[in-house]
């Protein structure tokens, strides 16, 4: 997806937030990390994009979760739809999967923070998989960048 730039859209459950971004692959990722599992009711599934554009900005929900990132919702009817880099990050945003529009073109490839996933559930088939520390220090890399 990232070398056909084919830009998509998405918006939360009552139509208050409608967006438009660029995926930066074709590719559905998933965090188990405690924070994203009670923020959104289980596993967040995300596609990294850039260029993410929203039709009406007041619409939106942040909260600051932690010192680096934040968690973007619909103030409405409350659907979570972003994870993303607080100030100073490099444009890098967490798209929610499921408020994009056309889901088709999408892999699961990647489960993140493997290391905080509970015991009770577990996906099959094989992808990458990295635990907290592993992300982390990934991001730590780009930031240094």
């Amino acid at each position: 997806m990232a070398s056909g730039h084919q830009t998509l859209s998405g918006g939360c459950l009552c139509g208050a937030v409608r967006f438009t971004a660029m995926p930066e692959k074709a590719e559905m990722d998933v965090c188990h990390c405690g924070m994203c599992r009670r923020w959104g009711g289980g596993v967040f599934m995300a596609v990294p994009c850039s260029d993410v554009s929203v039709a009406d900005e007041q619409a939106l929900g942040v909260y600051p979760s932690s010192d680096w990132a934040e968690r973007v919702f619909c103030k409405t009817c409350g659907t979570s739809l972003f994870w993303r880099l607080r100030e100073g990050g490099d444009g890098h945003v967490a798209v929610a999967f499921q408020s994009i529009d056309d889901q088709s073109p999408f892999t699961f490839a990647e489960e993140i923070f493997i290391d905080e996933k509970p015991a009770l559930y577990a996906f099959a088939g094989e992808r990458r998989r990295k635990t907290g520390a592993q992300v982390i220090a990934e991001f730590a890399a780009k930031q240094a960048d």
